[in-house]
């Protein structure tokens, strides 16, 4: 009976984490579709004050946003539905986006930090829900 118990507050957990990573990699996709866009239709809006050691064009910029914007869109509706494969790639998209946004740092602090916390947030709710899996299955 206490193992019925333990099982089904493991499977609430994991469906609570799993939930909670689809929801966030749609926010942190449509953010980052959002700077993307910003940065594509308007590019004197981001403007660096100091020279960094990685500078790019504000055009690449918006692509590289707007790519990283629409697979974490795509992967938060697989996580939503379930798909076995996404937990894994939501991990790697997120992680993807982390590095990418910590280099877009000089350009708009406040939406990279923000899409940072976001993506380790992402990372943490997809490592919890494959920890609760498999602690499921002992």
């Amino acid at each position: 009976m206490t193992t019925n118990t333990k099982s089904s507050t493991t499977e609430v957990w994991a469906a609570g984490a799993i939930f909670f990573a689809g929801v966030l990699l749609l926010l942190a996709g449509a953010a980052q579709a959002a700077i993307g866009l910003v940065a594509l239709f308007n590019d004197t809006f981001y403007v660096v004050g100091q020279k960094w050691v990685f500078q790019f064009d504000i055009t690449a910029w918006g692509w590289i946003h707007l790519g990283l914007g629409a697979l974490l869109i795509v992967v938060g509706i697989f996580v939503l539905r379930g798909a076995l494969w996404s937990s894994i790639v939501g991990i790697i998209i997120a992680g993807l986006s982390a590095l990418a946004n910590f280099i877009w740092l000089p350009y708009f602090p406040v939406w990279a930090i923000l899409v940072i916390a976001l993506d380790v947030l992402i990372i943490w709710a997809l490592a919890s829900h494959r920890t609760s899996i498999h602690l499921m299955d002992n």
